[in-house]
């Protein structure tokens, strides 16, 4: 056994967008390691099937993030079956690309509401459960975060503002026991990459890149860094690792971005995408429902 299984075993760990992607391979990883895994998502049927491969004891709950009344049920659901929860990663998250002046404002809503406002809800609904525990919440980011491109600007909105709210949590739970840590995540081989990978807008942004920010990560290699960020109940965690030094130059990065999209990105004309991936046609599915 190692240290870090140690640290995890019998433990309960809460994984929000856990049906496919980082959020499915968070889940092997933190079970793989002895923990009792809650994998809260939109997609029934395949948040059944990472469940039930799962070897330790887990269950899946069909919720959507941003329904405070449901996941406030979930939350209390997750502690009756499995014990309150040492670890929330706030992993679900959605994109859409394409000129704002153009996009659609449902869409550019549902990306603000799914990112930023379902961390909220799930950080109000289990925060009393990690004070209990004296645990540990992870919060997704992203370097769209850190340096804002043009064509996304509800996603780094988003991004940019979760960070924020996962940095104002930290100050404020550190005195009570509970460790905030932000996971800084570049282009990962997801689902909703992929999907993006096939729009002429997120394939010339990606094309437009410094080739060390181009690459695409396995989900493999991002989870497991993010389980052990969790292990060491981190601050920070930065995959790829050189995301690090960006922070360090950030305050440049807007007059940057804009003069390389005036040199370059902006000859073509560009259509919003819509949500990106299966995961983001289930959330756009999920809030028309919610608006009904």
């Amino acid at each position: 056994m190692t240290a870090g299984e140690h640290v995890l075993r019998g433990r309960t760990a809460v994984v929000t967008g856990a049906a496919r992607g980082v959020g499915a391979a968070v889940a092997r990883d933190l079970a793989a390691r002895g923990a009792r895994v809650a994998l809260l998502g939109l997609e029934e049927d395949l948040l059944a099937e990472v469940a039930a491969a799962l070897p330790t004891a887990s269950h899946h709950w069909f919720v959507d993030v941003t329904d405070d009344e449901a996941m406030a049920a979930v939350a209390e659901e997750v502690r009756e079956r499995l014990g309150p929860a040492s670890v929330v990663v706030a992993n679900a998250g959605v994109a859409e690309g394409g000129p704002f002046v153009d996009s659609d404002p449902g869409t550019w809503r549902r990306v603000i509401e799914v990112n930023l406002i379902g961390s909220a809800v799930t950080a109000r609904v289990f925060l009393p459960q990690l004070l209990d525990t004296c645990g540990y919440y992870l919060q997704v980011g992203s370097l769209a975060g850190i340096g804002s491109a043009p064509m996304m600007s509800a996603y780094c909105a988003s991004k940019a503002g979760a960070e924020f709210f996962a940095h104002s949590l930290r100050a404020e739970l550190s005195p009570r026991g509970v460790s905030v840590g932000t996971a800084y995540l570049n282009w990962t081989d997801t689902d909703m990459i992929r999907d993006g990978d096939k729009q002429a807008v997120l394939r010339e942004l990606r094309a437009h890149m410094p080739p060390p920010a181009r690459k695409i990560y396995p989900v493999t290699h991002v989870a497991a860094r993010m389980v052990r960020a969790i292990e060491r109940r981190a601050p920070t965690v930065y995959v790829p690792g050189w995301l690090r030094g960006v922070q360090a130059v950030r305050g440049a990065l807007p007059g940057l971005v804009t003069r390389l999209a005036r040199q370059e990105l902006m000859r073509s004309e560009f259509s919003a995408t819509g949500l990106l991936g299966a995961g983001g046609r289930a959330a756009e599915r999920a809030g028309e429902a919610g608006h009904r």
